[in-house]
């Protein structure tokens, strides 16, 4: 069905194709048109949870939960929504996203558009999903960079009670100066002040919930290093690596190599790959890896595990290949 509807939405906007194809999976599993793919194909332990494959969704594809029964469906292990902050926001104006199909590509400024965390938690609620569930948080973007912290654990509260376990978004290139959390002193106190609320929550809803937090691929190995130590001392139970590039030199002199926002698909993968490798390696086994970041192919997706990831996410690649790719992965994953 992909193959087949993919030159129209490649003929239409970039977000209204999203939102038209989220939509129509939505409408399709409501009418039970949608076979249920099996994704019992190899039990992954990862931060302390049990999953039926390593193959995750990525956090972008369905940013207020509103259709995770329906990509439930596809194959994957997990699935992460979001990000979400706790207010509802626009986001950035429009046109925000581009697809670049010789590069197997998409730039993206949406600057984290959503609903607010209270009408995610109302679609959570009325889903019929069982399976892990991630919840990826951010910042609203009037909140001033040094009050951070507040917005975090205004979502971390009000997720934590129907999360799997909970991202932490600190490195979208579309939201101002929020990548200065990656650093030093600053992760170091927004990672702490996070556990110190996990603890609690976890004392009065009796469960654990994980934390992980979400890096870029613009990093150097000094800063990855870093990152590791920090990750360790103050005990986040993961990193996912890689959120989107800044770095738009691998699409030459591309028409829309200019444009503002963070870049995905094919030309990440290295970036993404690199930065992974350095963070498994300064991890030492610590911590869990999650991969992230230029999987088009049930290869990609295999390499980051070679690599040393725990387990992978998709997004970006499912514009180009859809469904098939999940399936792909899943049997490259074995």
């Amino acid at each position: 069905m992909y193959s087949f509807l993919r030159p129209f939405l490649f003929k239409t906007d970039p977000e209204k194709a999203h939102h038209f194809t989220l939509a129509a999976l939505g409408t399709a599993y409501r009418l039970g048109l949608l076979p249920k793919v099996n994704n019992q194909t190899r039990p992954t332990r990862l931060m302390g949870l049990d999953l039926p494959n390593p193959v995750g969704l990525a956090a972008g594809m369905d940013k207020n939960g509103e259709y995770i029964d329906a990509l439930a469906t596809l194959g994957f292990g997990f699935i992460e929504v979001g990000t979400v902050t706790p207010r509802p926001q626009s986001g950035n104006p429009q046109p925000r996203l581009f697809r670049l199909p010789e590069h197997e590509a998409v730039i993206n400024r949406m600057g984290f558009n959503n609903h607010g965390i209270d009408a995610m938690v109302k679609n959570i609620q009325n889903s019929r999903y069982n399976g892990i569930l991630g919840i990826n948080i951010g910042k609203n973007a009037d909140t001033p960079i040094e009050k951070a912290a507040d917005d975090y654990l205004i979502c971390l509260e009000k997720a934590y009670a129907y999360a799997g376990y909970i991202a932490v978004n600190i490195s979208s290139p579309n939201t101002k100066n929020l990548r200065d959390l990656q650093g030093g002193d600053e992760l170091s106190r927004l990672l702490y002040t996070l556990k110190n609320k996990q603890s609690r929550l976890a004392a009065v809803h009796n469960r654990y919930v994980p934390l992980a937090v979400k890096i870029a691929p613009d990093l150097s190995e000094a800063q990855i290093a870093d990152i590791a130590h920090i990750a360790e001392q103050t005990e986040i139970d993961g990193i996912i690596a890689t959120n989107t590039t800044i770095d738009k030199t691998a699409l030459g002199s591309h028409a829309l190599a200019d444009e503002q926002g963070g870049l995905s698909g094919r030309p990440v993968r290295e970036k993404s790959n690199l930065v992974l490798l350095q963070l498994v390696r300064h991890l030492d086994g610590k911590l869990p890896a999650i991969g992230v970041g230029g999987i088009l192919s049930g290869e990609d997706a295999a390499e980051k595990m070679h690599l040393g990831a725990a387990a992978v996410q998709l997004y970006s690649g499912m514009v180009f290949r859809g469904p098939d790719l999940v399936r792909d992965c899943l049997k490259a994953c074995v």
